[in-house]
């Protein structure tokens, strides 16, 4: 794990692995690079870049909490491209990863090399947006991981046939085991900052979405997702028919990324930039 410092004195952490075409993973809302343990040893000649937000994961939190936002997230990736002395990199983007790629899509088009969205779009369905306030920035009640994991499955009904094994694998890497219980990986603060500004820059997002013109773009969607709707995937595929995109059977929000339609979708993503 290595570090950076961004431009308002924060140091933020991340990974570089591999050699070839730059992708940067970014995660989901209240996760780090760790999201894309499972995916990473399926990805072939490509550097593997993952960063941990601020605030997640092993980066520093702020002491503005107004800066857990969008634009700002944005920022730093682009502060750690610069770090890195890269011009231009592909990003994968789960869920908040992928509404940050958007941004960067209308801001800092002549930076991506190409975009693959998981489980998020313009449009954030009201079912999912509400299901993650209720557990944003509270410590899990469960006195041990191993009970939290047999939990999981009642939590996310939309995922099928996960092993037990896996459940207890994202369990372990995203809380952290404590005398008393369960606590996040995380700052708890980000709730007031999400609340206060909402989940996503603006009401409407599709502007965002089709500043992504002229670069490769893959879609992969859980067939189960409460939070990227099935019809406004399919707005996504008709204002851009050359959209690699693959939805995942038995995955709700989010699918893992090793599975075998996720893998298929990235690879042929990757294929368009190599």
């Amino acid at each position: 794990m290595s570090t950076f410092q961004t431009s308002d004195g924060l140091t933020l952490a991340f990974s570089d692995e591999g050699q070839g075409l730059p992708v940067i993973a970014l995660a989901g809302l209240t996760r780090d690079g760790r999201d894309f343990d499972y995916v990473a040893p399926h990805l072939r000649d490509i550097r593997l870049i993952r960063l941990d937000y601020r605030g997640r994961g092993n980066s520093e939190w702020a002491k503005d909490i107004s800066t857990y936002s969008i634009p700002v997230e944005a920022r730093d990736t682009l502060e750690l491209m610069d770090h890195l002395g890269l011009d231009r990199a592909a990003i994968l983007g789960t869920s908040r990863g992928g509404l940050i790629a958007m941004f960067l899509g209308s801001m800092a088009h002549e930076r991506l090399m190409g975009v693959c969205l998981n489980d998020i779009g313009p449009r954030i369905a009201p079912g999912g947006l509400e299901r993650i306030k209720d557990y944003l920035g509270l410590r899990p009640k469960f006195a041990t991981q191993a009970e939290m994991a047999r939990a999981l499955p009642a939590f996310l009904p939309g995922f099928e046939g996960v092993p037990e094994e896996r459940w207890l694998q994202e369990v372990m890497r995203h809380t952290v085991q404590r005398e008393d219980g369960l606590d996040l990986t995380y700052d708890p603060a980000l709730r007031d900052a999400v609340l206060a500004t909402g989940a996503q820059l603006a009401p409407d997002l599709w502007p965002l979405f089709d500043a992504l013109a002229g670069l490769p773009l893959a879609l992969i969607r859980g067939q189960n997702s409460d939070l990227l709707s099935e019809s406004d995937a399919n707005e996504m595929s008709r204002r851009r028919p050359d959209m690699i995109r693959r939805d995942v059977a038995g995955r709700g929000h989010v699918p893992f990324l090793d599975e075998p339609e996720s893998i298929e979708a990235l690879n042929l993503w990757l294929e368009k930039m190599q």
